[in-house]
């Protein structure tokens, strides 16, 4: 099967879009598949995609204002140029709002079926950077998935907002995670007493630092007697939250091998944000064994069962996440029982797993114009 991955972030980009995107490239590939992406150019000096595992169409692009990690798709003829060269059989549209919505004309154009993949809480991000203009992007989501020969939402409670809001034929599609990687035999003492001297329990954050995370609401955990905040990331609120988050260790953006021997080092994984449509930074502290307080909306209300893998606590609710921190940190046996369920419940959603599911999605999106066209 020849696909075509128009997709709005691709490494060096580090975020969920650009992850998701790669692994899907990766598995179509070891499927014996033909993908190619094509996605927005890095920041200058990013280098070549030498990690990539199929070709990559770069189309010229610019920093977004007030947040320069994310760049901006301009209008190109490259587009299309590589949608007739590649031939695809499927048009794949990852997180569809710029360079996406270009892929979905496009793919009308040329009569190629599209699956377009839902990931980006737009209307919330909206609401946190403009106080407004919600139903825009619902028009716009709406708009452009509406066009699509099938919509693929990451959780049930996606699906339930797209639905809702008039998207058609909508499916459930998880995500992987790599369980090899991510796992608890990369605990790592000696860094341990680094980031926690005295031997406090260890709490950390993983994410982009911006306004729509919300990380600030660690503020009262920061108050905690006795435990120790670790943050990994980076994003235009860092500076804001050196201040708002007193005694935090601020690691920084990290990745691969590293990254995961500090998820398995933490002994409570809190994320903050009231706007995933997934959350895989969850999931990956799961595979790593460690118990998760996250917000009771969204991806995570999917991810994180109650009283069995961790705590899910009213969204944006500092002093719950503060009370749900404390529980956990002061009861290790609590803690270790969460963090072994987590592990058990995420051992089978690999990427394997959940590529295969994805291949069936096109498959029955080629049948259904099949059909389509014999009737």
């Amino acid at each position: 099967m020849r696909v075509v991955i128009v997709t709005e972030s691709f490494p060096p980009d580090v975020n969920g879009v650009a992850h998701c995107a790669l692994q899907t490239a990766r598995h179509l590939v070891d499927r014996g598949h033909l993908p190619l992406v094509v996605a927005p150019a890095p920041a200058p000096g990013s280098g070549p995609d030498t990690d990539a595992p199929c070709p990559v169409v770069r189309i010229p692009s610019l920093p977004l204002p007030g947040y320069p990690q994310v760049r901006v798709a301009l209008p190109s003829r490259r587009l299309a140029a590589a949608l007739v060269a590649h031939r695809p059989d499927v048009i794949h549209l990852a997180s569809p709002f710029v360079l996406g919505v270009r892929g979905m004309a496009a793919a009308a154009r040329l009569g190629v079926p599209a699956v377009a993949v839902y990931q980006t809480d737009l209307a919330g991000y909206a609401r946190t950077y403009m106080g407004a203009g919600e139903a825009a992007a619902w028009r716009r989501i709406r708009s452009v998935h509406g066009a699509a020969d099938r919509t693929l939402a990451p959780s049930s409670a996606a699906r339930s907002d797209l639905q809702a809001h008039g998207v058609p034929r909508v499916r459930l599609w998880p995500r992987g995670v790599d369980t090899v990687r991510f796992r608890p035999q990369h605990r790592d003492e000696t860094l341990r007493r680094d980031l926690a001297p005295n031997g406090e329990p260890i709490v950390g954050y993983v994410g982009r630092l911006a306004p729509e995370k919300h990380v600030e609401l660690l503020s009262g955990v920061c108050g905690l007697a006795g435990v120790r905040v670790v943050v990994v990331g980076d994003g235009p609120s860092r500076a804001h939250l050196t201040e708002a988050l007193p005694g935090a260790v601020f690691l920084g953006r990290r990745t691969g091998d590293e990254l995961a021997r500090i998820f398995a080092s933490l002994d409570v994984f809190v994320h903050t944000g009231p706007f995933e449509t997934f959350c895989q930074t969850v999931q990956e502290a799961m595979a790593s064994g460690v118990p998760v307080v996250a917000p009771a909306a969204g991806g995570p209300l999917d991810l994180v069962d109650h009283g069995r893998t961790g705590l899910l606590v009213p969204p944006r609710d500092a002093a719950a996440v503060r009370e749900a921190v404390r529980a956990l940190a002061a009861d290790p046996a609590r803690r270790a029982a969460y963090g072994a369920t987590a592990r058990a419940t995420v051992e089978g959603r690999t990427w394997a797993t959940v590529g295969d599911q994805l291949i069936a999605h096109y498959d029955d999106v080629l049948a259904d114009r099949t059909t389509a066209v014999a009737a």
